[in-house]
């Protein structure tokens, strides 16, 4: 694990959306270090999210990187009108990139950090040619499009894989978990290799979201359930 304090990513997919502004300046104001933003386009994923005119009102207001989920197909298509709206880190899927290399050098060429992520079924071995060229690794530890999901347990294991694969070929990798992330797996995820947090449902469906963000930000890696 990199040697820097693990970071946490609200997703604001979870978000009230009729006080989208309220919950941006809560994530501000709060100990979390980056927004989490997804956008679905109803076909790469079985849902639809937001678009990019919420893209642009979160970045006009947000005081901390953006983190942008790309689950849609042809990412390629969309990569500058992210940066242009203020991303900074923009992660695509492993499955939708024909041409993953190209994709990875076209988000950095733009002057963003390049993230690759993973479906719940797809092995981490498959980015032995690609890890050393990217900022980021996002496995999803839920099936994606929708928040709230059950908790995918072999995530611990392929964490695991991909820090020994990171190890080897990039020691900056981050490595991020997206779905049914909490208190009550943080500390196993964070030992098991994790450095980012998503969190969704579990912040802003609290009731109290920077109290949450604090108890996550306060995990121990070294203290966790088995």
């Amino acid at each position: 694990m990199s040697s820097q304090k693990h970071l946490i990513a609200p997703s604001i997919l979870a978000a009230d959306f009729a006080k989208l502004y309220d919950d941006i300046i809560m994530v501000n104001e709060s100990e979390a270090d980056l927004f989490h933003i997804d956008i679905m386009d109803g076909v790469f994923v079985p849902n639809i999210s937001f678009g990019f005119p919420v893209l642009q009102a979160i970045a006009k207001h947000a005081l901390k990187p953006l983190d942008v989920h790309l689950m849609i197909v042809d990412p390629d298509r969309y990569l500058k009108t992210c940066q242009e709206l203020g991303a900074d880190i923009i992660t695509v899927h492993y499955e939708a990139c024909t041409h993953l290399h190209r994709t990875v050098a076209a988000i950095k060429e733009l002057g963003c950090k390049a993230g690759v992520a993973l479906n719940p079924h797809t092995p981490v071995s498959l980015l032995k040619d690609i890890v050393q060229d990217v900022d980021m690794v996002c496995l999803m530890s839920v099936n994606p499009g929708f928040g709230g999901q059950q908790f995918i347990e072999r995530t611990y294991q392929k964490i695991k894989e991909l820090r020994a694969l990171a190890l080897e070929n990039n020691t900056d990798l981050l490595i991020e978990i997206d779905g049914g992330v909490g208190t009550a797996n943080a500390g196993k995820l964070l030992a098991a290799g994790a450095d980012v947090l998503v969190a969704g449902n579990f912040v802003f469906s609290s009731d109290n979201p920077k109290q949450t963000i604090v108890d996550l930000k306060a995990v121990d890696p070294t203290i966790h359930f088995a």
